[in-house]
């Protein structure tokens, strides 16, 4: 068989779906890189372009080193596995559907069970106002009470419910979860809370007195937030492809 032209999908998809399929497993790469992985388990999803009621999604049992463009399974809000040779995390696709069905303006959800993240989850007092990060996303935070995802339960209508108009969940005793309108955006919105989560870790854990930003300088910064979190955004853009050229660095294996 003669290689692909260049551009051209090497699996049976659109031009739009290989792109996306090339961003999500970046983003599986990334997880590695920043050391946010646990095993084969959590699970970063992205809407299909070309049908909103399908997504893209980790085959369950790969390690995220592992996960390149083509063995991305896609799987429909049905549970069906519609393209791909694995099957899907349960816990992942009750929680991914749920977000994706609940957030039509969405596309990308990143779930993380990082260790800071985890940490703070335990944390009746949330996510403190301490940091720039943890401040500019104030109000684009949530938090939801533990409960066991599984497909079909009220536990994901719930998770709906909580993350609202939100684009950061905090889910108690669990991890992390973010949204976005595209990889980027969710990937800048998981980088900065986990930053968040881990500075307020360490500084509890230093048993020194905290020192907290001034109301009107946190007011400030989380108005800033919610204003870019209605706009595309230069620096998240810059960002990202700064994460991408970083990648191929490393590894360009994830474009497969």
């Amino acid at each position: 068989m003669s290689n692909p032209e260049p551009n051209t999908p090497p699996i049976p998809c659109s031009d739009a779906e290989w792109q996306l399929r090339v961003e999500l497993a970046a983003c599986y790469r990334a997880f590695v890189h920043y050391g946010w992985t646990d095993l084969i388990f959590t699970h970063l999803s992205a809407r299909s372009p070309d049908n909103p009621e399908q997504y893209l999604i980790n085959p369950y049992g790969l390690l995220f080193h592992e996960i390149c463009a083509s063995n991305l399974i896609k799987v429909d809000f049905a549970g069906n596995v519609v393209a791909g040779d694995y099957p899907y995390n349960e816990a992942g696709h009750a929680i991914h559907s749920a977000m994706l069905r609940a957030r039509p303006d969405v596309n990308v959800a990143l779930h993380s069970h990082t260790r800071a993240g985890m940490a703070v989850s335990c944390m009746k007092c949330g996510l403190l106002p301490l940091t720039q990060q943890a401040n500019e996303i104030r109000d684009l935070l949530c938090y939801h009470e533990y409960g066991i995802a599984r497909s079909g339960s009220l536990e994901c209508e719930r998770l709906g419910e909580d993350m609202g108009e939100k684009w950061i969940m905090v889910m108690q005793n669990h991890g992390l979860l973010t949204l976005g309108r595209n990889v980027a955006e969710a990937f800048y919105y998981l980088y900065t809370v986990e930053s968040a989560c881990k500075v307020q870790v360490d500084v509890m854990a230093s048993g020194q007195d905290l020192v907290t930003p001034a109301g009107e300088i946190v007011e400030e910064l989380a108005r800033d937030g919610r204003q870019r979190a209605t706009q595309n955004l230069e620096h998240v853009d810059f960002a990202w492809a700064a994460v991408l050229r970083l990648l191929d660095r490393q590894d360009p294996s994830f474009r497969n």
